[in-house]
């Protein structure tokens, strides 16, 4: 798994806001945080923005490339592995019920990161199979609309079942709580809400006083 940035791995996924409509004014918003993510050094940022057309997307992503290249940070697209490549992005984040991860690889270069969404033991271990290079599994906590937390236990296990495959957990995660999935045995978090706030992100990338 040397496609991926060291642990622990912090993972930004955009807030999904952007559409034909507003798409100008959130576009800036997005570069901004992107810019933020890039200058303390998160790992990994997810373009997940599900209502714009392909050339708005496109376009953003190019945006987003132009901010992250020759950084540490990699960026990925969701769902859209043709896009992430034509865009310069460095790969691309799968649903859990998209196309499998070892159908991607076949066709795309071999630098290119692949991440899958995961919700059971199950989907952790066949995205293992299937070549991903991390997956992301949750809800490990409460959070809106995406169903009942399974919880740090849960999470444990998932960890141990495909050790020593990188697992990044997601769900409500924030400030109060992700120490606890990295004690879990998680290689790191994804949030929505907690990363998309400047005051955070640069709290996030100081070091503790403890």
């Amino acid at each position: 798994m040397n496609r991926l940035p060291d642990k622990p791995i912090v993972y930004l996924i955009t807030k999904g806001d952007a559409d034909s409509a507003n798409f100008y004014q959130i576009r800036n918003e997005i570069l901004h945080n992107i810019s933020v993510a890039v200058e303390v050094g998160i790992a990994l940022i997810q373009i997940r923005e599900k209502n714009l057309p392909s050339g708005l997307l496109f376009g953003l992503v190019n945006d987003a490339a132009a901010v992250t290249r020759d950084s540490g940070t990699r960026l990925l697209v969701n769902g859209r592995a043709d896009i992430a490549l034509a865009a310069g992005a460095d790969g691309v984040h799968l649903p859990a019920d998209g196309l499998p991860a070892d159908i991607v690889r076949q066709t795309f270069p071999a630098e290119f990161l692949i991440g899958v969404s995961t919700h059971s033991a199950d989907e952790a271990i066949g995205a293992k199979s299937n070549e991903a290079d991390f997956i992301t599994y949750g809800p490990v906590f409460e959070s809106p609309g995406k169903g009942p937390p399974t919880g740090l236990e849960m999470l444990n296990k998932v960890c141990e079942y495909v050790e020593p495959f990188p697992v990044i957990a997601l769900g409500g995660i924030d400030e109060s709580n992700y120490g606890g999935v990295l004690v879990s045995g998680a290689s790191g978090f994804a949030a929505i809400r907690f990363l998309n706030d400047e005051f955070r992100l640069r709290k996030l990338s100081r070091p503790s006083s403890d």
